[in-house]
């Protein structure tokens, strides 16, 4: 139990803001990482488990049946759900793709602004775990397992300034990853009309290009909100 204490009390405690140029830097490398083609092909895989997670996420609040989550090596995925074909929960599940990367950056940075680092670490780790446990292909499980690991490294055994910056980086990337695949969207239609974007428009009858730009919209005031929270 003493180890269980210490864990808790190290997960809730507070951190102390890093320094500016630590934010500063890993905003950087954010962005280098979002905006170089072969850095994307690997660390864009990150956006696609958000994505498809937040996919998962609110299939299950909205009600429907989850069946499970594939991702491809190619940073595509797709996830199965089962319901009804029409109405808000569908309508919302489809919707939570492209939102799902900004809105999770927006609410790193409100808990880094709140100087809780390691919580942040600790929370991505669970959230990790449970889009594990709706995965159904190989790539997909070590995809997750990487990621997990990775978080989990810096988490239990990186120091508190290494944790910080981290932290920090994960913000801003999920911050400024969220923007990429929504600019890709606007920029190329995908074959057979597969996309979020074309499966809302059949749903709702608004056009894909309004839905495409509500995502730009929620993802760029995502990145201001973020930003505003994370520059001290």
């Amino acid at each position: 139990m003493s180890v269980l204490a210490r864990l808790w009390e190290r997960i809730s405690g507070s951190q102390p803001v890093p320094a500016v140029w630590v934010v500063a830097v890993t905003g950087l490398a954010a962005l280098i990482l979002v905006l170089n083609t072969g850095s994307w092909r690997l660390a864009g895989k990150v956006i696609t488990i958000a994505h498809e997670g937040g996919h998962a996420l609110v299939s299950v609040l909205s009600g429907r049946r989850l069946e499970g989550i594939r991702l491809h090596s190619d940073s595509s995925g797709v996830t199965y759900s089962r319901g009804r074909r029409r109405g808000p929960g569908l309508v919302l599940t489809a919707a939570a793709g492209y939102l799902a990367p900004s809105l999770l950056g927006a609410g790193a940075a409100a808990l880094l602004a709140a100087r809780h680092q390691t919580a942040l670490l600790w929370l991505a780790l669970v959230l990790l775990a449970a889009t594990f446990l709706a995965i159904r292909n190989a790539f997909g499980a070590i995809a997750v397992l990487a990621t997990g690991g990775c978080v989990f490294a810096v988490s239990y055994y990186g120091s508190a300034p290494v944790q910080a910056g981290f932290a920090y980086l994960v913000a801003w990337f999920l911050l400024l990853g969220g923007m990429r695949p929504a600019f890709e969207l606007a920029r190329r239609r995908q074959r057979g009309g597969v996309s979020d974007a074309d499966q809302l428009a059949r749903l709702t009858g608004v056009s894909r290009g309004v839905w495409v730009a509500l995502f730009l919209f929620i993802a760029a005031a995502a990145l201001t909100v973020g930003a505003r929270l994370l520059i001290p």
